[in-house]
């Protein structure tokens, strides 16, 4: 009879060729599944999203090298602008993301939509302008006229024509609106729109009974991300001029200032901060500005 000390050991244990056996198949498994989740997860492959705001929808999803699946979260109807150009997106350009990232866009409709004329008449200019914007109108002009009821609105326009509450407008029309002067005329300080976009410097405007004037875009390459650089007239907290008066602005593109820093200096040159305890002139100083305004130093 042989001696089994002689025999090689996987034939004196039968049974640690099965172990051998499951741990190759179970390495070979593991294996497979960190190769799949690396496929499926795409681990070390990241890009650099391009900046797709200005460009047509069309275009991006012909010639779309990451696979980004765009998703649609609104679009805007614009006069005068083609019908799926980009107005916003998310995540921003420069962001690093992996290929088949979900990329979210707002642009512009390729329809109108139509809008419901809210009921405008015995509003405050501020209150109108918030319902016009609330359902996607644009606020035109500003007229005042003599009536006993001050900063309170008396009829809305679109075009000349006289438009009724109730009554459909497409969205993006813009209204004129009809306020009266009260008992003598009315007088507003100018708002501080330095460092607001279009939408929201001209909200603050209208909604303090001015007019917004000229716009300037000269060298601005996206009018829908650009803030206001300069204003005229200039804000100083205390000036007040009549209603109705013109607010003219110029605007610069957002990514290429300091957005945060341009504030600053407009805040402390136009208040004419010279010591910490007050200003003669009786002009607020930067903390009455901050609680006044929300803005922060």
């Amino acid at each position: 009879m042989a001696n089994k000390s002689n025999q090689p050991l996987l034939k004196r244990h039968p049974w640690m060729v099965h172990v051998l056996v499951m741990l190759g198949i179970s390495a070979v498994i593991l294996a497979l599944v960190f190769l799949f989740i690396r496929i499926y997860a795409r681990q070390g492959e990241e890009f650099e999203l391009p900046d797709v705001v200005g460009s047509n929808i069309a275009d991006l999803k012909a010639d779309n090298p990451i696979e980004l699946d765009i998703v649609v979260m609104d679009s805007v109807f614009r006069p005068g602008q083609e019908g799926g150009r980009i107005l916003t997106q998310d995540p921003k350009a420069g962001t690093r993301v992996k290929q088949g990232r979900k990329l979210y866009i707002t642009m512009t409709a390729f329809t109108p939509e139509d809008a419901v004329m809210p009921e405008l008449a015995g509003l405050t200019v501020r209150q109108a302008v918030s319902e016009l914007m609330g359902v996607g109108l644009e606020v035109g002009r500003l007229k005042f006229v003599a009536d006993k009821y001050k900063n309170s609105v008396i009829d809305q326009s679109c075009n000349g024509k006289t438009v009724y509450a109730g009554q459909q407008v497409e969205r993006g029309s813009v209204i004129d609106l009809t306020v009266g002067l009260g008992d003598s005329t009315g007088r507003s300080v100018v708002p501080f729109a330095i460092g607001k976009t279009r939408d929201k410097a001209r909200r603050d405007i209208l909604a303090a009974s001015l007019n917004v004037g000229r716009e300037h875009f000269s060298g601005v390459k996206n009018r829908q991300t650009a803030v206001v650089c300069r204003q005229d007239p200039d804000y100083n907290g205390v000036s007040r001029y009549s209603y109705g008066t013109n607010v003219d602005l110029w605007y610069v593109d957002a990514d290429a200032t300091d957005v945060q820093k341009m504030i600053r200096e407009f805040k402390v040159d136009s208040t004419k901060i010279e010591v910490e305890e007050g200003y003669e002139d009786g002009r607020p100083t930067p903390d009455q500005i901050e609680e006044r305004d929300g803005w922060a130093w």
